[in-house]
């Protein structure tokens, strides 16, 4: 996965197969959304899983630049890559939570040539972070 000529950040989709907490209805209309978009981009089967086999692909797409992830809360997905050490520069990603927003607020916002990174700040950091309630 690599930045497009474009300037226009990577994007990933995961398709939360085995947690099966993303409603199919959503992850299906922003998959179909991004194939009929004719961007690149990468799909996952889980980023869960992925994690808990610290798959070297993770370490690749952390350092693939600006990226645009589709998935469940930022927080999940923050801490699944570093838990498989791949951490994700905050900011230069954004997720989006197919959980708690509509197909078409993700697909939108994937499609998007503007990056709103949205990674919480990690614990004890005097930054702050941003609220992934609706991320």
């Amino acid at each position: 996965m690599s930045q497009s000529d474009a300037g226009r950040p990577a994007i990933l989709y995961c398709h939360c197969q085995y947690a099966q907490v993303v409603p199919a209805e959503v992850k299906a209309a922003v998959l179909r959304r991004l194939c009929d978009s004719a961007l690149p981009f990468e799909a996952v089967p889980d980023l869960c899983e992925l994690a808990a086999r610290r798959d070297p692909s993770l370490r690749r797409l952390a350092a693939a630049g600006p990226v645009k992830i589709a998935a469940c809360f930022p927080r999940a997905v923050k801490g699944l890559f570093a838990a498989a050490g791949a951490p994700l520069p905050g900011g230069s990603t954004e997720v989006l939570n197919m959980r708690s927003r509509t197909a078409d607020d993700v697909a939108g916002a994937l499609l998007a040539t503007e990056l709103q990174p949205n990674l919480p700040a990690d614990r004890g950091s005097a930054t702050g972070g941003s609220s992934d309630s609706q991320s």
